[in-house]
């Protein structure tokens, strides 16, 4: 195999790799709905996907500031044992799969909540504990708007920040400008292929002559 042959499978490879990492990187846990109406009682619904290639969610606990005074309730989810644990900073909703019931590779799963009444304040960040099969745990819990594991955050009256991946709120025109960018990626990575495929056969036909 020449020089130019390696060159052309290492452009495809590489394009491969761009169209895939835009991709792996977008899932987030999020809130379906992430504004609520002061004095109101709410239902959450949290959007949690697996990220990992090889191992699949167990456990989801959502913590809730114990200085809000909110009372919690939590929606049944088919296959999942929720536990409702009250304590000094904050109460935690758990959820354990059943065997069989774990969020695999390349899924996700929606847990609810009831929260209420809301208080006068101006948002409520709810931090999430994704557990996966092999022990390890990733919080979502960063609260800066570049964090790179955001919380979900309940907005009352302040306005949900940009971009924040706080909600639906904000995921909708996100979601928008994340396809135009994939589509963008996808032609003109797709214009370094046909280049690549290009430059093998120019390099067969000259042996060929």
């Amino acid at each position: 195999m020449n020089t130019i042959t390696r060159a052309s499978i290492a452009v495809c490879a590489g394009a491969l790799l761009a169209i895939a990492a835009p991709l792996a990187a977008s899932a987030h846990v999020t809130l379906e709905e992430n504004t609520a109406e002061a004095g109101a009682y709410t239902v959450l619904t949290f959007k949690v996907p697996n990220e990992s290639d090889t191992e699949s969610t167990n456990s989801v606990t959502v913590s809730i500031p114990a200085s809000e005074g909110l009372g919690v309730r939590y929606v049944p989810t088919a296959g999942w044992d929720a536990v409702i644990t009250p304590g000094t900073d904050a109460t935690t909703v758990e959820w354990t799969a059943e065997p069989g019931s774990e969020i695999a590779p390349d899924s996700l799963q929606v847990f609810s909540i009831s929260l209420g009444a809301i208080p006068d304040t101006g948002s409520i960040v709810l931090p999430v504990d994704q557990g996966y099969t092999d022990g390890t745990v990733v919080t979502w819990g960063d609260v800066e708007e570049d964090g790179e594991l955001p919380a979900p955050v309940l907005y009352v009256n302040d306005a949900p920040v940009e971009d924040h991946h706080g909600g639906a709120a904000e995921e909708e025109p996100a979601a928008a400008d994340s396809s135009d960018d994939i589509i963008a990626r996808i032609l003109g990575i797709g214009g370094l292929v046909v280049g690549a495929v290009g430059v093998v056969l120019a390099v067969m036909a000259r042996r060929k002559a």
